[in-house]
């Protein structure tokens, strides 16, 4: 991966379908109330606020995919999860795994 490709995130894409199939969790980090308002079934929510204290029901063993509405939020709980040692991919929109 080039330089520019790094900076820009530019290179291989992620196979979230393998992923899922594979027993990946699939973390929405939105509020509970667009959690409620709508979501991916079997998702589990930790609202991105709540994610440093909430980690309880998550597995470090277990890929976890996050999402939200536009992928700024999960991006940000992609960096707090990958700095605890999981292994973590930034999903972007929920909509995108309806």
């Amino acid at each position: 991966m080039s330089f520019l490709d790094n900076i820009f995130k530019r290179g291989p894409k992620t196979d979230f379908t393998s992923l899922l199939s594979n027993g990946a969790i699939l973390l929405d980090v939105r509020t509970k109330e667009e959690y409620r308002a709508g979501h991916v079934e079997n998702s589990i929510n930790i609202p991105v606020d709540d994610l440093s204290y909430d980690l309880s029901i998550l597995v470090k063993d277990i890929p976890i995919i996050t999402v939200c509405a536009s992928g700024m939020r999960s991006s940000r709980a992609t960096n707090i999860l990958a700095n605890r040692g999981y292994e973590v991919y930034n999903g972007g929109s929920w909509t995108n795994f309806k």
